[in-house]
């Protein structure tokens, strides 16, 4: 857990503008995410290079000037808005004598205080030691000198005290928890499928709405704060849509820009709800001055995680909060709807939307079947969604939407 003690850790955020990156921008994040961790920004320093410095990110002059102002601030510790190399973080804790983080480990730090379910404290242990046991040398010398606070939760400072055999150990008995937790998680998604129960996963990037959206519609009760990674453990739950189908929305955890790999290695499993989706649902924060490179990320993190050739309904939340209107296009979406998942506004529309959208990959079956065939109507009930029947003479007269293989399979037609 985030200690929370009364005197918050001081950090200098420092970053390297190579001109592939809104270095002020990032930086701004990467402040909401200390805030987050329980840290308190004190200063920026941003140097432009052509290239990160492979020794100490930034150049040696740059060392000195960051030493002298962390005197001057009083600052416990910098963070660096990329992921320090081994060598990186040792030149640096060296130098400046002071605690050094990255964003990396920021993030971390945060998804070890936010995880609650097992699973989720597993994948986060996973993460974070993967990440320390390449750095243990450069950690592990100056744990006792620094102390405790933001960097050193979750597996805790025996750990990273331990030689990388405990550590493999470790990570090697969480890979089989791990593999236990995804058997189970693949067991429930093969009993969704065969039930044809739609499912729409929710994804967008961290504070985008999702929680709230979700809270909204289905009485979730899921914690939603204006925080970066409020809330982790994936949820599911069933709503049955205006035109009377039940479906499956399952909210997944937040998007950020430079997601350490670690963390999409360690959540993939958590992540891959998306995969095996029927829709994906774009969250997006409209009020974001930063939404259309927050929207390039979450579609970044989807590729990576091989998501394609799904449709996609991006919601334009927070409405509410604009206040100047802004014009926001996402050219990937098959539908984009603007609305607030606080007020309400735009609900209705997206879930008329939503039907509309999975409507299109079934058929309208209009068919009289005889009284011998019956079981197909409980099929029809469960995979498709049963407009109307009527008992007749000779058989019932079913009228449904199904999906076309099911429809194949029952040799139902149209």
């Amino acid at each position: 857990m985030i200690q929370t003690e009364e005197k918050k850790e001081k950090f200098i955020l420092v970053g390297v503008e190579t001109g592939k990156d809104r270095m002020e921008e990032s930086l701004s994040e990467l402040e909401e995410l200390l805030d987050t961790a329980g840290g308190e920004t004190v200063g920026r320093v941003i140097q432009n290079l052509e290239s990160i410095n492979k020794a100490t990110y930034v150049g040696k002059g740059k060392v000195e000037e960051i030493k002298e102002l962390a005197e001057e601030l009083g600052a416990d510790g910098i963070v660096c808005d990329d992921e320090l190399s081994p060598a990186q973080l040792s030149n640096l804790k060296d130098e400046l004598d002071i605690k050094v983080l990255d964003r990396t480990l920021v993030i971390l730090d945060i998804f070890a205080s936010h995880a609650k379910s097992s699973e989720g404290k597993l994948q986060v242990e996973m993460a974070q030691l993967k990440y320390r046991s390449s750095r243990l040398m450069g950690l592990g010398k100056n744990l006792s000198r620094l102390g405790g606070g933001i960097g050193t939760r979750g597996p805790g400072e025996s750990k990273l005290e331990t030689d990388r055999r405990a550590i493999r150990e470790r990570v090697s008995q969480l890979r089989t928890e791990i593999e236990k937790v995804e058997s189970s998680r693949d067991t429930l998604r093969k009993h969704r499928m065969s039930d044809g129960i739609p499912v729409i996963a929710i994804v967008g990037y961290t504070n985008a709405g999702k929680s709230t959206f979700l809270n909204k519609i289905t009485d979730a009760g899921i914690l939603a704060e204006d925080k970066l990674f409020a809330t982790l453990d994936p949820t599911t739950r069933s709503l049955k849509i205006p035109d009377g189908e039940e479906v499956l929305f399952t909210d997944t955890v937040g998007f950020i820009s430079k997601l350490p790999h670690n963390l999409v290695d360690a959540f993939k499993s958590t992540l891959e709800e998306a995969k095996y989706a029927d829709l994906i649902l774009h969250v997006a924060d409209a009020s974001n001055p930063e939404a259309d490179e927050q929207m390039k990320v979450v579609y970044r993190t989807l590729e990576e995680l091989k998501v394609v050739g799904k449709p996609v309904i991006t919601f334009l939340n927070k409405q509410d909060k604009i206040e100047e209107e802004r014009i926001i296009k996402d050219l990937k979406a098959d539908a984009l709807v603007k609305g607030s998942a606080k007020t309400g506004e735009g609900i209705d529309e997206l879930l008329n939307k939503i039907s509309e959208i999975l409507r299109e990959g079934k058929v309208l079956v209009d068919t009289l079947l005889s009284y011998a065939d019956t079981a197909k109507i409980s099929v029809i009930r469960k995979k498709g969604q049963l407009l109307s029947e009527e008992y007749e003479g000779d058989g019932i007269r079913v009228k449904a939407y199904v999906p076309k293989a099911v429809a194949g399979q029952l040799g139902l037609s149209s």
